[in-house]
């Protein structure tokens, strides 16, 4: 029995998708990614399956996780982001004869 839990959209092309399923007799949660394209639409090849002896461990890591720490990487990961786009290094200027 394979029953879809929710999708987290990733991008416009690419969603999460989070499923109770059974993968080579092996029974848990398994998390990966279905891309919409041109080219190929369904999952793509990678994932993990958190085996269903493993999940209750699983949801106490998931449930530990404070929004906060990821708010304040956020936070961080920004303000270096527009830091290094307010640098300007030498070898990045072009050299213009007069």
């Amino acid at each position: 029995m394979d029953k879809e839990i929710g999708r987290i959209s990733k991008n416009p092309d690419t969603e999460i998708v989070i499923r109770v399923d059974e993968y080579l007799g092996k029974v848990g949660i398994t998390i990966r990614e279905f891309v919409k394209s041109e080219r190929y639409t369904g999952f793509t090849k990678e994932g993990t399956l958190v085996p269903f002896n493993k999940f209750k461990e699983f949801k106490q890591c998931i449930n530990a996780i404070d929004e906060k720490d990821l708010e304040n990487l956020q936070v961080k990961n920004t303000e270096e982001s527009n830091s290094h786009k307010s640098q300007t290094k030498i070898s990045d200027v072009e050299e213009v004869e007069f």
